[in-house]
C-alpha cells in the first residue's frame, strides 16, 4: 500500500508548490495529485512537445502536478535510477517513454507494488511491468506508411535503408517489422532492403551511420529514419555529401525540425502522429487510473479529454491515431506549432 505523509503536512507541501509553480492555491481537498513523465532522454523536442501536452492535460483536470524527467542519454539505466527516485517520492503515477522494454521491468513492477499507476507511452514496457501501453498509432499502419512514403518519392524502385534508434526500442522493431513485411508484398518487388542500422538516439551517431550507408551502398536510393534524431541526422548527411535529389530522406519526425529539410530537398515528405496528444493523452489516462474511473483492462474505453475515448486492447495496448503526412504544402504551417 502506498504510504502517504500526513495530511497537514501534505498541505503544506502542495501549497508550497503551487505558489512555486504560480498555480492558485489547493485546498485541503484538492491536494496535488503528482503524475511523472519519464522520457527517453532529455533535449529532444519531441518529448518536449508531449511534456507540453502533459502539461494541457494537467491544467485541464486540475489539481495535478505533472512532471518531465529522464536521463541525459537515451538508456535503460538511466530511467531505472530515474523511476527508483520516483518510486521513493511517493508519485501517483508514472508514464514511461521505455529505452528498453525488460530492463525496466523489475523497478516498474516494484512501482506498482507501492500503490504506483505505472503505464507506458510511445516505447513499450513489457505487459508485467505497466498497466497498459498508449501507443501513438499502430505498428502495422507506421510500417505500411513508411515504405508507401519512401516508394512514392523514388518512385517505386531503388535501393533503401533503414537508421534506426537503438536496436532495443520496442516500438523502432515493431515499426521495421511491419516495414519488411510491407517489402515483401508484390507491389514492393523492386524496393531493396540493403541494411537496417542504429543511431542510438544520438544526433553525432546517427550522422556517421548515415553517412555509413552513404559510403556503403552507392546506388542507396533512400533512407528511412522512424526517430527524429535520426531523420535530421540523415538529411544534414544527404545534404553535407551533395546528394540531395539522389538519395532522399523519409520517415518520422517533427515539423519544427524538418521545414528546412523539406525546403533543401533532401526530404519529400515524412510523417508523424501529434506527441502534443501523447503526452495529453496519457496523462489522461494516468489521471483515470490514479483516481479509480479506469483500469486499464482489455476492452476498457478510457475517457481521454478531446482526443475521445481510447480503448484498450487485447494485449494491453491503445492505440490513439494514424501518422500523419508532412510536405511542402503544411510543413510551416505545422512548424509553428511542434
Amino acid at each position: 500500500m502506498n504510504t502517504r505523509t500526513p495530511h497537514s503536512t501534505h498541505t503544506r507541501i502542495a501549497l508550497a508548490l503551487c505558489a512555486a509553480l504560480g498555480l492558485g492555491a489547493l485546498t485541503p481537498t484538492e491536494a496535488a495529485e503528482r503524475i511523472a513523465l519519464v522520457v527517453k532522454n532529455l533535449g529532444n523536442g519531441y518529448f518536449e512537445a508531449a511534456n507540453k501536452g502533459g502539461q494541457e492535460a494537467a491544467r485541464e483536470i486540475g489539481g495535478v502536478e505533472l512532471v518531465m524527467t529522464g536521463p541525459t542519454q537515451p538508456t535503460a539505466e538511466g530511467q531505472i535510477e530515474i523511476i527508483n527516485s520516483l518510486i521513493a517520492q511517493k508519485f501517483d503515477a508514472i508514464i514511461v517513454m521505455a529505452n528498453d522494454p525488460d530492463a525496466l521491468v523489475p523497478v516498474t513492477k516494484k512501482a506498482m507494488q507501492r500503490g504506483i499507476k505505472v503505464i507506458s507511452a510511445d516505447s513499450a514496457i513489457a505487459p508485467e511491468g505497466r498497466i497498459l501501453h498508449l501507443s501513438p498509432s499502430n505498428a502495422q499502419l507506421v510500417g505500411e506508411k513508411l515504405i508507401a512514403m519512401i516508394g512514392k518519392t523514388i518512385g517505386g524502385s531503388g535501393e533503401i535503408a533503414v537508421l534506426s534508434a537503438t536496436a532495443q526500442a520496442t516500438n523502432q522493431n515493431a515499426w521495421i517489422e511491419w516495414m519488411k513485411r510491407t517489402l515483401a508484398k508484390p507491389e514492393y518487388a523492386t524496393l531493396k532492403l540493403d541494411a537496417v542500422v542504429y543511431g542510438d538516439d544520438q544526433s553525432d551517431k546517427s550522422y556517421r551511420e548515415a553517412n555509413g550507408l552513404l559510403a556503403t551502398y552507392p546506388n542507396l536510393k533512400g533512407i528511412i529514419a522512424p526517430t527524429t534524431v535520426g531523420i535530421t541526422a540523415a538529411s544534414r548527411a544527404v545534404v553535407d555529401k551533395g546528394l540531395v535529389g539522389k538519395v532522399f530522406v523519409s520517415g518520422l519526425g517533427l515539423p519544427s525540425e524538418m521545414a528546412g529539410h523539406v525546403k533543401s530537398g533532401a526530404v519529400d515528405a515524412f510523417a508523424l502522429w501529434n506527441p502534443i496528444d501523447v503526452g495529453y493523452s496519457a496523462t489522461w489516462i494516468a489521471h483515470r487510473l490514479v483516481k479509480g474511473e479506469a483500469s486499464g483492462k482489455p476492452g476498457e474505453e478510457i475517457d481521454a479529454g478531446r482526443m475521445g475515448r481510447i480503448k484498450v486492447g487485447d494485449k494491453g495496448d491503445a492505440a490513439m491515431a494514424e501518422p500523419f503526412t508532412f510536405d511542402k504544402t503544411n510543413v510551416d504551417e505545422f512548424a509553428r506549432i511542434f
